[in-house]
């Protein structure tokens, strides 16, 4: 199990989390009912081929071919959050511009809301979210 687990928290410190500028898909479906979030930000990319979310990124898609996109065998689900959530720290990091952001009804336990949102926050390339400042986003909605 640790390595597995060791080998996943390598992945995620790791290997690159690069998007293009203005090209950041978040979506949030954690504690909620429905996949909504989910469903929209896959329709949006679908619309802007240009766009990527952490599963698009060399890390993500490793971390998939671990089997860590749900459930596995071998790792809890919070060592699976940990993973995802170390990768998607970095993303945001480097990312720069605005941040489309699928996250209604976004649950204070959810990656977006512990990690992503805080980072977004800190980052100081990256002005708005959905084209909104992002300090008024962050306000307005989890305010």
């Amino acid at each position: 199990m640790d390595n597995i687990y060791q080998k996943a928290i390598e992945v995620a410190t790791a290997m690159s989390v690069a998007t293009p500028d203005n090209g950041v898909v978040l979506y949030s479906i954690s504690f909620l009912p429905t996949k909504e979030n989910k469903e929209q930000a896959f329709a949006y990319l679908e619309q802007h081929p240009d766009a990527m979310m952490i599963d698009q990124t060399e890390c993500g898609q490793a971390l998939i071919k671990m089997g860590l996109l749900n459930n596995h065998p071998e790792l809890s689900s919070e060592q699976i959050a940990h993973v995802w959530k170390i990768a998607s720290k970095r993303m945001i990091e480097q990312a720069r511009g605005d941040i489309k952001a699928f996250v209604k009804n976004a649950d204070s336990r959810s990656v977006f809301r512990s990690t992503e949102l805080p980072t977004i926050l800190q980052n100081p390339y990256i002005h708005t979210i959905n084209g909104i400042d992002k300090f008024t986003f962050a306000n307005s909605y989890f305010g």
